[in-house]
């Protein structure tokens, strides 16, 4: 694996900032430079740990987010920019490693709800200390100085590791 460590990596023209690109754009390129990284880094633990692929990784994550009765697959559709048809597939891979369950919604003859088994659950649990530490690390390998000022005016609270919540005031 080459050495992803941003003090030693070449200066990058665009990691300079300067350019014709506006602050915000900028900082977003970024954003979605070190999503990638951390993209790349988890479809291998992911698989190791859950036997899932990245895209059902996600469908799970936002599962994990919802109360035990689960979100509607067009919300699912919805939040992760997926075409219905793909989320299909995904969904009824999902089901057959009994990781989700799907039932229609009550007065809904299309609408159709989906939400984590137990055995979902305790995975995502037993997994997530080292899905964190691969963001973490991959993040951590990504995100030099010269990053983390770009994303500062993005995202300060994130580059600056939250300070309002350190003031006292509990996210809402």
């Amino acid at each position: 694996m080459a050495d992803l460590d941003p003090a030693r990596a070449p200066s990058c023209p665009s990691a300079r900032g300067g350019g014709l690109l506006p602050a915000e754009l900028h900082a977003w390129m970024l954003l979605l430079a070190a999503t990638g990284a951390v993209e790349q880094r988890l479809r291998t633990v992911v698989k190791e740990r859950l036997g899932v692929s990245h895209d059902e990784f996600l469908i799970l994550c936002l599962l994990a987010a919802q109360p035990e009765e689960g979100l509607r697959m067009t919300r699912i559709a919805e939040l992760l920019g997926r075409p219905k048809t793909r989320l299909t597939y995904q969904i009824a891979c999902l089901q057959h490693a009994d990781l989700i369950t799907r039932q229609s919604v009550c007065g809904d003859k299309r609408g159709i709800q989906v939400a984590l088994t137990d055995k979902a659950r305790n995975l995502l649990k037993e997994a997530s200390d080292p899905l964190a530490e691969t963001v973490t690390d991959a993040l951590g390998q990504f995100m030099g100085p010269a990053q983390r000022e770009a994303l500062r005016g993005l995202l300060p609270d994130v580059v600056e590791g939250c300070p309002s919540e350190a003031a006292g005031s509990a996210p809402a």
